[in-house]
């Protein structure tokens, strides 16, 4: 079975497509068919980083380029995987689907980075499976030798696939976790493009190390600490430095205010935002009566941070939730009405970053215990200290009104009197 599954793997790939990062990328025709059908090219008219490139000019590479290397990543550690033993619980059937999850596997995901995840809509990871299920994607994956049902399940785990549970939850074990592919790629892909170093990782080394595990997905033994070490803290630097950079969150709560405001005044609806790209969806906000913060966007013009505060210093539960955030955006807003500030709806926003994991749940077979109490240096109470560091909490306001708060003492007390806007 191991030699069936090798040449499924290397037989056939014909159709190289060349990528910045990991040069020829190899598809069968049937993915290269899959690769160029309109679902997919969506993802070439979506930005992976969104505002990012008006920090980073470099940082204009699409969501397809991506899912390429995500491709590529997982036939290459599927490949290494069956060298170590993973014959006897996956199939030629399965394999294909992994392969076609791995390319599809943002088929449905918003434009604009991740803006829209606290909006109440579908995730994208539904999107997506719901796409890979009709025509004419479905097809397509079968063409592949894949199964449609499987590879969306691997994607959507609110779906069951048609394949046995053990190879579904290896599967999605291998797409998500502390090595997955999308993590390899988009670290190292992320900080190409921006021309930062942070995001690099020895790949060709760490797929030659990891051990298949069926209930797990994959084992490492300790020569990989220090790789996981790396992966973890360059995925630390790149949230601190690009991901979430001040100005990139505050592009990105302008646009997620003005679709909160659209979707509560209803004049948008929530259909309207699913299957857009990054021109789709300015185009949408744009044509709206009311299109201040996403034409402020397009130009650039960007709101200034009037105050930072640090996460563990807020009530976290009310500002977690988007709707009670817009009340204390109010309840601020009106403090600096009365001290003499003519601020309009949506001048002032609140921004708290979307929750965000350092996956660090491998067991390292020769210590014989979890990450977390293994011998790296990186125990839980670092790891949560990255979290703390990282979520800091922004007061954003229209720059038109900025001067005069920077050079007014009372308004800045406002800003900086953490209780003022927290109390009920």
């Amino acid at each position: 079975m191991g030699a069936v599954l090798q040449t499924v793997l290397s037989e056939g790939f014909t159709c190289p497509v060349r990528d910045v990062l990991w040069g020829h990328i190899y598809f069968t025709p049937e993915l290269a068919a899959l690769a160029n059908s309109d679902p997919f090219k969506r993802l070439h008219r979506i930005l992976q980083l969104g505002p990012v490139y008006h920090v980073y000019p470099g940082a204009t590479h699409t969501r397809a380029s991506h899912s390429m290397g995500v491709y590529h990543l997982g036939r290459r550690l599927l490949q290494n995987l069956v060298e170590r033993g993973i014959m006897d619980w996956i199939s030629r059937e399965g394999a294909m689907s992994f392969l076609c999850a791995c390319l599809l596997h943002d088929l449905g995901h918003f434009p604009y980075t991740h803006s829209l995840k606290e909006l109440s809509l579908r995730s994208h990871e539904s999107l997506t499976g719901a796409i890979i299920l009709a025509e004419p994607v479905k097809s397509l994956v079968g063409n592949c030798g894949a199964d449609p049902a499987l590879t969306a399940a691997i994607i959507d785990r609110e779906l069951s696939g048609n394949s046995g549970d053990t190879e579904l939850l290896f599967y999605r074990k291998l797409l998500s976790g502390c090595f997955d592919p999308d993590k390899l790629d988009y670290l190292n892909r992320d900080a190409r493009y921006c021309g930062v170093p942070y995001g690099v990782q020895d790949v060709d080394f760490i797929l030659s190390r990891l051990i298949p595990c069926p209930e797990r997905g994959i084992d490492i033994d300790s020569r990989l600490i220090p790789n996981v070490e790396a992966i973890l803290f360059a995925k630390y630097l790149m949230y601190r430095t690009v991901y979430w950079h001040r100005q990139v969150r505050a592009a990105t709560s302008m646009i997620k205010k003005a679709l909160l405001e659209g979707l509560e005044s209803k004049a948008i609806a929530g259909e309207e935002l699913y299957g857009l790209d990054d021109q789709g969806l300015f185009t949408l906000l744009r044509g709206k009566k009311d299109n201040t913060l996403a034409e402020a966007v397009w130009k650039g013009n960007f709101y200034s941070v009037a105050g930072e505060i640090p996460f563990i210093e807020t009530d976290h539960a009310c500002l977690r939730d988007i709707n009670q955030r817009s009340r204390y955006e109010e309840q601020l807003a009106e403090e600096l009405r009365r001290a003499g500030i003519p601020l309009g709806s949506g001048d002032l926003i609140i921004d708290v970053p979307e929750q965000v994991s350092f996956e660090t749940g491998l067991f390292v077979l020769d210590e014989q215990c979890g990450f977390a109490e293994s011998s790296s240096a990186f125990k839980t109470e670092i790891l949560d200290s990255f979290v703390n560091t990282l979520y800091t909490i922004r007061i954003f306001i229209n720059s038109d009104f900025c001067e005069k708060v920077e050079t007014t003492p009372e308004l800045s007390d406002i800003l900086k009197d953490k209780k003022s806007w927290l109390r009920s």
